[in-house]
């Protein structure tokens, strides 16, 4: 008699968490009965504008940030009452450059290594810094060290105990190309070995190229859920981006700002865009520039989580 096969725990679950954070004016609701769920060995994008409760969500998964209700769970281990289980299963790359002055590169991680029982992790160790093209600076002190070099040592802490989970939190903000293209060649090899991933960015072509499965915040709730590939189909017609002094006042709601500086719409077809253009006329707006494009994730970000006016930073 066969039995019948055990569903695999989820690689994070979250379940109804809710964190509000008081202020001069009473509480600011920073997540607001947020649920989902993250599979193992999915490549998972957590995005939204500045603001939207994606920091605070990661914190109560590290167990930095108590949820004032609702749950979390690491690999099946919930990050309050299982706390060492959860945080053992999980590496987060925060967004600050927090570093101990006092070490070397090559000693941050050793140091982090043995905070978490790793043995014999020389070898692995090397690896890493390879990877993360820090060889050179093994033995340099981490106060000597550029932001970028600082940001490269702080993935390196994250992956150095091998966890199931891993967090990158804007891990490509401040570096450069040729290292974010290494890091990448160096983070999808460890999700194709088995390595869940949940990345937030700005750079949404990275998520876009990268990710199976997008959650989309907006003001602590979550507003999408779905495959990149569903919400890039959901977004029919073309794109159009527009640099300008200003934007037809009719408009304003239908686009948003990019992190270009231009002006981005999607529209259901040319003519829609030549409405647009006469719109631009109409109002005596010069258009210093214009690209024409297919949907991408860009737009479906700006489309679920801008409203008027709301400018995405």
């Amino acid at each position: 008699m066969n039995q019948a096969s055990v569903p695999a725990v989820a690689a994070v679950e979250l379940v109804g968490i809710r964190k509000s954070f008081p202020n001069a004016s009473g509480n600011v609701q920073a997540l607001d009965d947020v649920s989902l769920s993250v599979e193992q060995g999915e490549f998972f994008a957590l995005l939204g504008p500045n603001g939207a409760g994606k920091t605070t969500l990661i914190s109560i998964l590290a167990g930095l940030t108590k949820a004032d209700s609702g749950s979390a769970c690491v690999m099946g281990f919930n990050t309050v009452h299982e706390y060492r289980d959860a945080r053992t299963n999980l590496g987060v790359v925060p967004q600050e450059l927090v570093f101990d002055p006092f070490f070397t590169v090559r000693e941050t991680l050793e140091l982090q290594a043995k905070y978490y029982g790793v043995k014999n992790a020389s070898a692995w160790i090397d690896e890493i810094l390879e990877h993360l093209d820090l060889t050179s600076k093994a033995k340099a002190n981490m106060r000597a060290l550029s932001g970028g070099m600082k940001r490269r040592v702080l993935v390196g802490q994250a992956l150095v105990h091998k966890p199931p989970v891993i967090v990158l939190d804007e891990p490509t903000a401040g570096v450069d190309v040729e290292l974010r293209q290494n890091l990448w060649s160096f983070i999808k090899r460890l999700n194709s070995e088995g390595h869940t991933i949940i990345l937030t960015t700005h750079y949404l072509e990275e998520a876009e190229a990268l990710c199976q499965r997008v959650a989309m915040l907006k003001n602590g709730k979550v507003v999408a859920l779905d495959t990149t590939a569903n919400l890039l189909r959901g977004m029919s017609g073309i794109t159009v981006q527009i640099s300008a002094d200003a934007t037809p006042p009719a408009w304003v709601s239908r686009g948003g700002m990019q992190a270009s500086g231009a002006f981005g719409y999607t529209l259901s077809g040319y003519a829609e865009l030549e409405s647009l253009l006469a719109a631009y006329r109409e109002a005596n707006i010069v258009v210093k520039e214009m690209k024409l494009g297919e949907a991408d994730l860009e737009q479906a970000f700006l489309k679920l989580t801008s409203r008027s006016a709301e400018i995405i930073s």
